[in-house]
C-alpha cells in the first residue's frame, strides 16, 4: 500500500513538473529561449493566490487565510487572479527581457530572464516576507481512501487538473489553426512569416501561456507545499529537468518527463528520502548520455 501511496503522490507532484515543463517546451520551440526565472513566477502565483483568498474573506491583501476561507469560489478566484497577473508578467518578460535577443547569437537572454526572476522574487519578499504561508485545500484536509491507501484530496485535484489541461493543450496544438501557427513558427520562423503568420504575436502568446501555466502550478501546489517566496526554485529546476529528460522540443515528452521525475522521487523517497535528488539528476545524466535530445526528443541532422 505504501507503493500505491507513493505512486499517487508522485503523480501529483509530477503534474506540477509537467505543467511548468510544458511551458518551457512551447517557449523554447518557438523562440529558442525560455524563462530562467520561472521559479519566481511559480512562487509568486502561490502568494497571489493567498492574497486573493485573504482579500475575499478578510478584506485585506496580506495575512494568513483560515481553512474556512478557502471555499471553491475563493480558490477559483485565486487561480484566475494568479493566471491574470502572471500572464501579464509573461508579456512584460518577453517585451523587456527576451524579444530583443530572439534570433541573436549568445546567451544574453539567460541573464535577462534570471534578472527578471530575481526582481520578482525580491519584490515578493518585500510584500509577503520570507515566512511560508499554509493554505488549505478547497476539498478539505481529510484523507481519501483509494484501494486502502490514504491520499490527500488536493493531490487528486492537481493530477486531474493537469490531465485535463494537457489534453486540451495537446488538442489545441495539433487540431487548431492557433496550434498549427505555433508549430509553424517552431519549425521555421522565417517560413511562417512568409505564410502570413505573425511570429511575434505567437511568441508573446506562448510566453503568456507559459506564465499562466506556472500560475496554475503555483496555486495548485500551495496547499501541498505551502506558499512561499522560496518554494519555486527547486520545483522549477525539477520541471526544467523534466523538460530536458523528456525532450525539450517535444511537449508530450516534457509532460512524460514531469510524471517520470515525480514518480521516481516519490518511489525513491520510500526507501531513503535523501537519495531522491541524487536519483533524479543521476537518471538525467544517464539518459542524456545515451539520448542527448531526451527520451522522446529527436536529434536534428545538421546540414553541411
Amino acid at each position: 500500500m505504501q507503493i500505491l501511496q507513493a505512486i499517487l503522490s508522485g503523480l501529483a507532484m509530477g503534474s506540477v513538473y509537467a505543467l511548468v515543463a510544458f511551458g518551457f517546451s512551447i517557449t523554447y520551440t518557438t523562440t529558442k529561449t525560455f524563462n530562467f526565472g520561472q521559479g519566481a513566477f511559480l512562487a509568486l502565483a502561490g502568494l497571489i493566490g493567498v492574497s486573493a483568498i485573504v482579500l475575499l474573506s478578510q478584506g485585506r491583501l496580506t495575512g494568513f487565510p483560515n481553512p474556512a476561507d478557502v471555499t471553491w469560489g475563493a480558490f477559483l478566484f485565486a487561480l484566475f487572479a494568479a493566471m491574470l497577473v502572471l500572464g501579464l508578467l509573461g508579456y512584460l518578460l518577453y517585451a523587456t527581457a527576451i524579444k530583443h535577443f530572439v534570433g541573436e547569437a549568445g546567451l544574453s537572454w539567460v541573464m535577462s530572464t534570471i534578472g527578471f526572476g530575481i526582481i520578482i522574487q525580491n519584490l515578493a519578499l518585500l510584500i509577503w516576507g520570507p515566512a511560508p504561508i499554509a493554505l488549505a485545500s478547497p476539498l478539505g484536509d481529510g484523507i481519501v481512501n483509494i484501494l486502502g491507501t490514504g491520499v490527500r484530496p488536493q493531490e487528486i485535484l492537481v493530477f486531474a487538473t493537469t490531465l485535463v489541461l494537457m489534453i486540451v493543450f495537446d488538442w489545441l496544438l495539433h487540431k487548431t489553426k492557433m496550434g498549427k501557427a505555433v508549430r509553424a513558427v517552431a519549425f521555421s520562423k522565417a517560413t511562417a512569416s512568409l505564410m502570413g503568420i505573425n511570429a511575434n504575436a505567437v511568441a508573446i502568446g506562448v510566453f503568456v501561456i507559459s506564465s499562466a501555466l506556472a500560475a496554475v502550478a503555483g496555486v495548485m501546489v500551495a496547499p501541498i507545499a505551502t506558499a512561499s517566496v522560496f518554494v519555486g526554485t527547486l520545483l522549477s529546476l525539477k520541471a526544467f529537468s523534466a523538460a530536458i529528460l523528456g525532450g525539450l522540443e517535444n511537449p508530450r515528452g516534457c509532460i512524460f518527463g514531469g510524471f517520470l521525475i515525480g514518480l521516481l522521487e516519490s518511489l525513491i523517497g520510500l526507501w531513503y528520502s535523501n537519495l531522491r535528488e541524487i536519483a533524479v539528476f543521476g537518471l538525467i545524466i544517464v539518459v542524456l548520455y545515451f539520448r542527448p535530445a531526451g527520451i522522446l526528443g529527436r536529434v536534428h541532422a545538421e546540414k553541411v
